[in-house]
């Protein structure tokens, strides 16, 4: 039965598709569901999904997702595994509060619930985070603000007005611009891109049509500054206006190295598929998850963990890079 399920899980499946994912009914089946396939920050978190199965024989990991970023495509995956009774759900919510009631009707089977980036959600065991949240919101900004001269317009980006984390680094970064640098005008915040690196260009241009004048761009999504950094080197803006945001080295790399984006920020999505998926079998197999614990995975080496807004816990790691032209190919992902 282990050898049918491997094959299912080398697959990264798309929406009700993930009813079809094979798992042997004598294992514990762990299914990761990200916010969208094929974008390279998840096709690297499978990765790290794909090496936790291969290395667990008494479990069948694999990982699913929606063709497109949207809650409710991702909500009917979480429905379809519901109805086929995996052990556990590990989520990388696109709206968290858009998955509460699948998410509560899973635990009521029985099914545990994992979530990356979503710890806000009450209906879940429990909640990983990279690190600090607002920390690194700030730790973009503190970046973009010396880029910017510490003055000027700037906006954000994130991939959706429903995603947690993406509005809580873009909050984060606009309190410390205005706490710490009153010469920055922020100017037409949070923009959609919906995790599509398209959608972000489109959206620079409008904003640097509307504010020719503008001289930063904060992105939230893995793309935004692949979109911006684009629009940025087509209006021959390299070096007068400042990108700085989440992003993937090899993705990026050659907007880094043109310098249409000064700097990004991230952590490795396979670490955290991996660590999702840690977590899921240590819930599974009753073992307590404590503050302090070496979880296995750089980064998680000593978690801080707390009480979530449910009965559920919130564990957080401190996993965060930042790199620039001269350092990113350091990370060959």
């Amino acid at each position: 039965m282990k050898i049918f399920a491997k094959l299912a899980g080398s697959v990264v499946l798309a929406g009700s598709m993930a009813a079809t994912a094979v798992m042997a009914q004598d294992d514990q089946s762990i299914t990761t569901v990200v916010k969208i396939t094929g974008e390279g920050w998840f096709v690297r978190m499978d990765e790290g999904v794909k090496a936790f199965d291969t290395e667990h024989d008494d479990v069948t990991a694999v990982q699913v997702g929606p063709a497109q970023a949207d809650a409710a495509q991702q909500a009917r995956i979480i429905e379809d595994l519901v109805a086929k009774g995996v052990s556990a759900v590990a989520v990388v919510p696109m709206d968290p509060s858009a998955l509460e009631g699948v998410l509560r009707r899973a635990q009521q089977r029985g099914i545990k619930v994992i979530a990356h980036e979503g710890d806000s959600i009450v209906n879940a065991d429990a909640d990983i985070e990279a690190f600090d949240n607002a920390a690194f919101g700030r730790r973009i900004n503190d970046g973009l603000a010396e880029c910017m001269g510490g003055e000027g317009k700037w906006t954000s980006f994130v991939g959706s007005l429903g995603s947690l984390t993406h509005n809580i680094w873009a909050d984060a970064g606009a309190e410390s611009a205005a706490a710490n640098h009153p010469g920055m005008e922020l100017v037409a915040a949070k923009n959609e891109s919906f995790n599509d690196a398209n959608k972000a260009y489109e959206k620079a241009k409008e904003i640097l049509r509307a504010h020719p004048d503008i001289k930063g761009f904060q992105g939230s999504s893995a793309i935004d500054v692949i979109g911006i950094g684009r629009a940025v080197e087509e209006a021959g803006l390299v070096g007068k206006v400042c990108v700085f945001g989440l992003g993937l080295p090899k993705d990026t790399g050659p907007y880094l190295e043109s310098g249409a984006v000064n700097r990004i920020y991230f952590w490795d999505p396979k670490d955290a598929g991996y660590v999702m998926n840690v977590v899921s079998k240590k819930i599974l197999d009753g073992e307590e998850i404590t503050d302090g614990m070496d979880l296995g995975v750089p980064g998680y080496n000593s978690v801080k963990v707390s009480q979530g807004p449910g009965k559920g816990i919130i564990i957080q790691g401190e996993a965060w890079v930042d790199v620039g032209k001269d350092e990113y190919k350091n990370y060959p992902f």
